[in-house]
């Protein structure tokens, strides 16, 4: 296929690729069918959306997509038990896993619970001291003092320490990779079981939990009694679904849809208290949730106290609300900037040793493990490839790993932890944990490298930018992104919409040390603003900001920017070519 716009190298080295004629075509019959603008409808097509089925797929109804929660294996025996504690008084304990989707999932079930007037226990394991998932002397404390105990996010793998649970019934809701082997609990609702189909494999852990509620709601219903309101609840799905970066597509895009609009209201007061002090001035969009919310949710995990994320969510105390969320936001800029140092060591460590294979990795003495993880995407967003950064204390290193589509790293790790290359690991197919000796460093990372070359990884260059559409400067209005903003919200697996703008002149100024910002005409109608984050960090800064008379094509994503209460379409830049 001949490259868009003939760009066969960008100034960031990427060849620009198009929409695929096919696609083309029928979007141009969609936009006659529907008189739905041409820019949305090649959108639609990309997704594999045909004319007839564009009204229901612009709004989605979540009666229509969800599944029926008993197609989950265990989710019965789940439902009764929680509402056999609920009827009994039982003392109930909810051990979850330390990031966004642990603390979520946590707090939908605190919250469904507190409407029956049950408070039950909170415990979120220390990441540093007791690491990922249950842990035995922790079980074995919680069962002393519990009848039951909900293990979200985690337990799929922690056979040991749910054998612990002695004199306690343990219901895990998980979504993590499963062995053949389930730990000995009453339930094990998961759909990423190795007995499951497979067709609910990407919901987050909250989904599951949310699909629980649903059928202990159901139940409840068919008794005689109302259930507390679940659509109330989505806001916390929604948070949980795009802060997992889990595929923006069928139920979970009804969730995060549906969860945008609840919080809205800004009814939850953790969250309500969260969008404040992240300056959030306009109604929250699935970016928010990712870049604004799900960060400082996620800080007290990462480095501070691993319970204040759930509590800030779970509670219903605006004073308390306040508090944790200044706290977090606070932990959230130290998270940065501690980030940032070990990004930096890393990204140097990994070009020492090449960026040429299947996988780029880098680990050293004293990295925090709470940055790992951010610092694994970042490499991996750079390269192209799946990363891992591990922190070593001593002996014992703590890593994380993230990969790009179409590698399944949870099940490469697995493997390692199979053959006793590491001490333990998992996770799922685009993000894993793992735990080992400095002695099985080398010997592990050969291995894994030897697994995801195997799956192809490393096996392309530089990843071709695709666009979506070509634009005008005049025609990105404010009114063309609304129509847009239907097709999402976008995310993992549902990329928001790129637009090339061609043969455009620039003008630019330099906003603090590394930003960009742009203006960019082509001679027939107004100026469109854009901003490039981090240009001066590769390439595009110092070209454009001498560009001088040239004309470049720039490629990036629409959004809105509300300033001093207007609103005006602004171009996020993601590459450009001289023209």
């Amino acid at each position: 296929m001949t490259a868009f716009l003939s760009v066969e190298i960008s100034l960031t080295g990427r060849r620009w690729v198009g929409p695929d004629p096919a696609a083309d075509r029928l979007a141009e019959g969609m936009a006659q069918a529907t008189r739905l603008p041409l820019p949305l409808c090649r959108i639609l097509a990309s997704r594999g959306i045909l004319p007839e089925a564009a009204p229901a797929f612009l709004a989605p109804a979540l009666r229509d997509l969800l599944p029926d929660p008993l197609t989950l294996k265990d989710m019965a025996p789940a439902a009764d038990r929680l509402l056999r504690a609920v009827a009994r008084r039982d003392r109930i304990a909810v051990f979850a896993d330390y990031d966004v989707d642990g603390g979520a999932s946590a707090a939908l079930l605190l919250t469904w619970l507190r409407a029956f007037g049950i408070r039950a226990t909170l415990y979120i394991p220390d990441r540093i001291d007791e690491g990922y998932g249950p842990n035995v002397p922790a079980m074995a404390r919680l069962a002393a003092a519990h009848d039951l105990i909900l293990c979200v996010d985690c337990g799929t793998l922690s056979h040991e320490p749910i054998a612990a649970a002695k004199g306690a019934d343990v219901v895990i809701l998980d979504h993590h990779l499963a062995l053949e082997t389930l730990p000995e609990a009453l339930a094990v609702v998961n759909p990423n079981r190795q007995d499951e189909d497979g067709s609910l494999a990407h919901l987050c852990a909250a989904g599951v939990v949310f699909l629980l509620l649903v059928e202990a709601n159901r139940r409840l219903k068919q008794q005689g009694q109302q259930g507390p309101d679940l659509m109330a609840l989505l806001d916390l799905v929604a948070l949980a679904t795009v802060a997992d970066v889990a595929p923006l597509t069928g139920v979970n895009r009804a969730f995060v849809r549906q969860g945008l609009k609840v919080m809205a209201r800004r009814d939850r007061p953790g969250l309500r208290a969260l969008a404040d002090v992240a300056r959030m001035d306009q109604a929250p969009t699935a970016h928010a949730l990712g870049f604004l919310l799900g960060p400082r949710v996620n800080a007290g995990g990462r480095i501070g106290q691993a319970d204040l994320g759930a509590r800030l969510l779970a509670t219903d105390d605006a004073m308390e609300a306040a508090r944790l969320a200044a706290h977090l936001d606070q932990l959230n800029t130290d998270r940065r900037s501690i980030t940032e140092a070990v990004r930096e060591e890393a990204l140097a460590q990994a070009e020492a040793r090449g960026l040429t294979g299947p996988l780029v990795w880098a680990a050293a003495e004293g990295w925090h493990p709470g940055v790992v993880g951010i610092v694994a995407a970042r490499l991996k967003e750079a390269t192209n490839r799946p990363a891992v950064v591990i922190g070593f204390e001593g002996e014992a290193g703590k890593g994380s790993a993230r990969s790009v589509p179409g590698v399944d790293l949870g099940a490469a790790i697995q493997r390692l932890a199979a053959e006793g290359l590491i001490q333990k690991g998992g996770g799922h197919r685009m993000a894993a944990g793992l735990s080992l000796g400095r002695s099985q460093l080398e010997p592990a990372m050969d291995r894994l490298g030897e697994l995801l070359a195997r799956q192809g990884a490393g096996a392309a260059g530089p990843q071709d930018l695709r666009i979506d559409s070509l634009l005008t400067p005049t025609a990105a209005t404010v009114a063309l992104l609304e129509e847009i903003e239907n097709a999402g919200p976008f995310g993992a697996s549902a990329p928001a919409p790129r637009f090339a703008f061609a043969n455009v002149a620039v003008n630019t100024r330099r906003v603090g040390e590394s930003h960009l910002k742009l203006g960019l005409s082509d001679g027939a109608g107004p100026t469109l603003d854009a901003i490039a984050f981090g240009a001066f960090d590769g390439p595009l800064g110092a070209a454009l900001e001498n560009a001088g008379h040239r004309r470049f094509h720039l490629a990036g994503k629409l959004e809105l920017n509300h300033w001093n209460g207007r609103s005006r379409v602004q171009l996020r830049l993601d590459d450009a070519a001289p023209a």
